[in-house]
C-alpha cells in the first residue's frame, strides 16, 4: 500500500519524540489493534503498513500537543517514512487538528479504533482485572454514555468513525475490544522492555 521503515526504526522514530509510558502503550496498542484488523477485513498483506500507521499515529502528540497532525509529516518525512503512511497518519486527526479526511478504510480504521482504545483502555484500568480480557460491550456503553469517564475520549470522533466504516457503534466497540484482547498481554510485555 505504501512505503514502511522497518518496525525497529518506526520504534526508534517514537522514542524520539515520545518518553511518557502512557503515549507508548497508546502507541503500542493501536499498532496491534491495527494489526488484528488487517486480517480481520481482509488485508493481511498490508499488515506491515497499518501496524506502523498504528504505531506513530500520535509521533507529534507529547511534544507538540498544538501542532497535532500538522508537526507529523516533517518528523516522519525525516525519519524516512512515505508520503502514503504520513498521509494515514495525519487523516486520524480530521476535523479535530487538521483537514486530512480518511480515505482508505484503513483510515477509516485508524479514525475509528484512534479515540475509543484510549476509552477501552481507561475502562479497562477501573475493573477489579485491569484488562479488557473480560470486558463486555454493555459495561463499555456505560462507559460511553458518562460523558465524565475519560472526558478526554471523544464521543462524537468515536460515533463518527463508526459511521464512515458504516458499522454500527456496538460492532465497533466489540471488534475493537477483541482486537485489544488480542495484543493485551505483548503490548504489556514489551512496554517493559521499552520504559
Amino acid at each position: 500500500m505504501g512505503e514502511t521503515i522497518s518496525r525497529e526504526q518506526a520504534l526508534a522514530l517514537l522514542k524520539t519524540y515520545n518518553q511518557e509510558p502512557f503515549h507508548i502503550q497508546h502507541a503500542l496498542t493501536v499498532e496491534g489493534v491495527m494489526d488484528y484488523f488487517t486480517r480481520e477485513l481482509g488485508y493481511g498483506g498490508e499488515a506491515e503498513f497499518w501496524a506502523q500507521a498504528g504505531l506513530l499515529h500520535d509521533i507529534d502528540f507529547e511534544k507538540w500537543p498544538e501542532e497535532h497532525c500538522t508537526k507529523a509529516p516533517e518528523l516522519l518525512r525525516e525519519g524516512g517514512c512515505g508520503e502514503a503512511l504520513i498521509h494515514a497518519v495525519c487523516s486520524h486527526g480530521f476535523g479535530a487538528c487538521c483537514d486530512v479526511e480518511p480515505v482508505h478504510e484503513m483510515e477509516k480504521v485508524l479514525f475509528a479504533v484512534d479515540e475509543l482504545t484510549g476509552l477501552i483502555g481507561a475502562a479497562a484500568r477501573m475493573r477489579p482485572s485491569r484488562s479488557v480480557m473480560d470486558m463486555e460491550v454493555s459495561s463499555l456503553k456505560k462507559k460511553f454514555k458518562d460523558k465524565k469517564f475519560a472526558a478526554g475520549c471523544s464521543r462524537p470522533v468515536i460515533t463518527e468513525g463508526a459511521e464512515r466504516l458504516g458499522w454500527t457503534l456496538e460492532e465497533l466497540m466489540e471488534r475493537t475490544i477483541l482486537a485489544m484482547r488480542s495484543c493485551e498481554a505483548r503490548v504489556a510485555a514489551e512496554l517493559e522492555t521499552l520504559c
